[in-house]
């Protein structure tokens, strides 16, 4: 039940990052209507595109963890086989769990700071910075217990170490 929730709450994020692109892109096409077009200036267009691309990026993070979707080099994992490559995928799994929950709290803590101090932006908008910095500790937040579901695959047996079939690989 809790993979299925974690799961879950990764195919949320992937929604969530997806839309937030797609919005990104209406935006950037209305900047561009307004500015040649009607001959406006823009004021919250640009900050809105970037934060709303950097958000879809820590909040996209855990889905594509989840779906294997990140560049991966695999030559060690496939020159290995059996509990070798289990130990190694424990190891990376654990160390990557170990990063993701520290920067989740670094960044909880920059977006408490931007909270309590009622930061803005420096732009004309002056967007209140605890909104888009949000992005991060709820993006690597998920991504940490995305980690945690697949240490608990892992060892549980539910999951092969790095998604590779057992009869890959394994040269050493």
């Amino acid at each position: 039940m809790f993979l299925s929730a974690v799961r879950a709450l990764s195919l949320a994020s992937g929604i969530a990052a997806a839309a937030l692109i797609v919005a990104a892109v209406v935006v950037v096409c209305q900047m561009v209507f307004v500015r040649y077009v009607l001959g406006e200036t823009t004021i919250w267009q640009t900050d809105f595109v970037t934060f709303g691309l950097v958000g879809a990026t820590f909040v996209g993070a855990p889905y594509v963890l989840m779906t294997k979707g990140h560049v991966a080099v695999d030559l060690v994992p496939l020159m290995i086989a059996g509990r070798a490559r289990f130990w190694l995928a424990l190891v990376a799994t654990v160390l990557s769990l170990a990063f993701t929950a520290t920067v989740t709290v670094l960044a909880y803590d920059l977006w408490h700071e931007a909270w309590a101090g009622g930061w803005e932006s420096e732009s004309m908008w002056r967007v209140r910075l605890w909104i888009p910095y949000a992005a991060m500790p709820i993006g690597l937040g998920l991504l940490t217990l995305q980690y945690v579901a697949d240490l608990v695959a892992l060892v549980t047996g539910r999951d092969e170490p790095f998604g590779i079939d057992p009869a890959q690989g394994g040269g050493i």
